[in-house]
């Protein structure tokens, strides 16, 4: 026999409500409208000449589609470099934030102890305090140090900057997000002679996946796109990530000229954001939605 899952009712067309809420629809069509032109501008940039791109009429494709733009970024422009050096930054950090953070959040959020709302108080704190207030005596740290002098040294600095500077959000995110997952979950496996530590990354952790989904992504974009840092703490050409090496390109463009390659530089960098933000999206919806509830 067959179980029938209960679905959810969806709610009756009220004319009254959606003829609220048309003034936000207008304005979320109009910037989709908006941002689908540049995208679309860039894309067909990307499969043009230069020549084509000054011409005024970058849509003709007078010459044909050019995917060979692609080819020559990837391997003359050095983005594949780019591309691999912020993939390295980016997965490993968000590997860290959540090993580091979805510990310390089920602490603060589960036990009573003595600091505990010091420290809760001192997540909220760290978020407000701007990174240019703190990146000159880190840099003299760092720099004193000698971290900055071999490829090896300067990307687990990177990456440890990058690990930093997520722990405040990560960890208070995570927190509402334990907030709604019952505590019964963990005092059924005491029960059973299940250790603390083991019922967390057991149990409780993978019941907070929607969480972990949505802000390893949110990170990983960040990361991804992060140039302030890079700009200080890169010494290498080899070691810089996308933002920082399109940046390089774009100086460049008064040497090489090469504004069709740019174009295509740009698009094989935000690949890989567009395909998670498409590919994760109800998880994202989902794991904001959770939180929220707490």
């Amino acid at each position: 026999m067959k179980i029938l899952k209960n679905k959810e009712k969806s709610a009756p067309f009220n004319l009254s409500k959606e003829i609220k809420l048309l003034p936000g629809y207008i304005i979320l069509i109009l910037w989709v409208a908006f941002t689908a032109v540049l995208l679309g501008w860039v894309v067909a940039a990307s499969l043009s000449t230069t020549a084509d791109i000054f011409s005024g009429d970058i849509l003709g494709f007078k010459t044909g589609l050019h995917f060979e733009n692609y080819v020559k970024a990837w391997v003359s422009s050095n983005v594949s470099v780019f591309f691999v050096n912020s993939l390295i930054y980016a997965v490993l950090s968000c590997v860290f934030i959540i090993l580091v953070c979805a510990p310390y959040a089920y602490v603060l959020q589960r036990f009573e102890f003595k600091g505990r709302k010091f420290l809760t108080s001192a997540l909220a704190g760290t978020m407000g305090v701007p990174l240019i207030m703190v990146i000159i005596p880190l840099y003299t740290l760092v720099a004193g140090a000698g971290l900055l002098g071999n490829a090896f040294s300067n990307r687990i600095v990177l990456i440890v900057l990058f690990v930093a500077i997520k722990v405040p959000y990560t960890t208070t995110f995570l927190m509402a997000y334990f907030a709604n997952i019952s505590s019964a979950y963990e005092e059924a496996a005491a029960i059973d002679g299940c250790h603390p530590i083991k019922a967390f990354w057991m149990i409780v952790f993978p019941l907070a996946q929607g969480g972990v989904v949505t802000v390893t992504i949110f990170n990983f974009i960040a990361i991804w796109n992060e140039y302030f840092l890079s700009l200080l703490f890169v010494n290498s050409e080899k070691l810089r990530p996308v933002a920082l090496g399109l940046f390089s390109m774009i100086n460049g463009m008064k040497y090489s000229g090469d504004w069709s390659g740019l174009f295509a530089s740009v698009i094989i960098v935000f690949i890989p954001t567009f395909i998670l933000y498409i590919g994760l999206s109800k998880k994202i919806i989902g794991g904001i939605t959770g939180g929220v509830k707490g």
